[in-house]
């Protein structure tokens, strides 16, 4: 029988397998970025960028056919994908960042590789959900989170012109989520958190990823043209914003189950 200390260690390990393993599309993708940084060849006849789309669809062809992600939960992320394109049409031609190498495969500009990077935060949320088995306690109303999510959505493009509510949809997130206590199981049991928290520490660990992404000069933010710095951490509230829209996606795929908590 394990002791407390034992017990511990047993669920910091299994939590940290589990973790990586639903990481397991972002992980290989954040690792082509610094791979491609560091040993592409720079008269490769591909251009980098195009090597990153191929290898990111060769990924995601490679997880379905092992059945390592559902075609429910592929759906998600192809709809994240889509998402996550046309905002960053929108925000390229905005200044927002730019992606300072050639391609052929691009859309409007973009390279067709940055769209698998918001996949990637689908894929991560959908099989997280799945590996950890989540249920919860106080859910919000999915038609609220959806209200919420469109919201979000809309002011990552109307603040170029009009006032920015990113405060009031920080607050909206409190309201609605607050209460909602999430249960995971690490190893034999189901533990708890706060949603909020757990969206939190998720968005810091992608503004971690971000910020390898930048080094790899996968894409530049203003004032990152002539040598890499550090993603502002404002970035870090952008990715938090985001994080709810992704979680509304996939708690629309388990809308049919009843997302009640319980301890196991």
């Amino acid at each position: 029988m394990r002791g407390p200390v034992t017990q511990f260690l047993f669920e910091f390990v299994s939590f940290g397998i589990k973790q990586a393993w639903a990481c397991l599309f972002g992980g290989a993708m954040v690792a082509l970025l610094l791979g491609t940084f560091l040993f592409y060849p720079d008269d490769a006849p591909l251009p980098r960028y195009d090597f990153l789309t191929l290898s990111a669809l060769a990924i995601q062809i490679a997880l379905l056919a092992t059945k390592l992600e559902s075609w429910e939960e592929a759906k998600v992320i192809l709809v994240f994908h889509v998402v996550g394109t046309v905002m960053e049409i929108f925000k390229t031609y905005a200044g927002s960042w730019i992606y300072p190498e050639d391609a052929y495969l691009r859309i409007a500009g973009v390279p067709l590789f940055s769209g698998f990077m918001y996949a990637s935060v689908g894929s991560y949320i959908a099989r997280v959900w799945r590996i950890f088995e989540f249920r919860f306690d106080r859910f919000p109303p999915l038609w609220l989170q959806g209200l919420l999510a469109l919201a979000i959505y809309i002011n990552f493009f109307t603040h170029h012109f009009t006032i920015d509510i990113r405060w009031a949809l920080y607050a909206a997130t409190i309201l609605i989520y607050g209460p909602c206590v999430i249960w995971f199981r690490p190893d034999e049991k189901h533990r708890f958190m706060p949603l909020v928290i757990g969206l939190l520490l998720v968005a810091l660990f992608i503004w971690f990823a971000e910020n390898i992404g930048t080094f790899a000069r996968a894409w530049a933010y203003p004032g990152q043209e002539a040598g890499w710095r550090m993603v502002s951490i404002q970035k870090l509230g952008s990715w938090y914003l985001l994080m709810i829209i992704s979680f509304v996606l996939v708690a629309g795929v388990h809308s049919t189950s009843t997302p009640k908590a319980g301890k196991a």
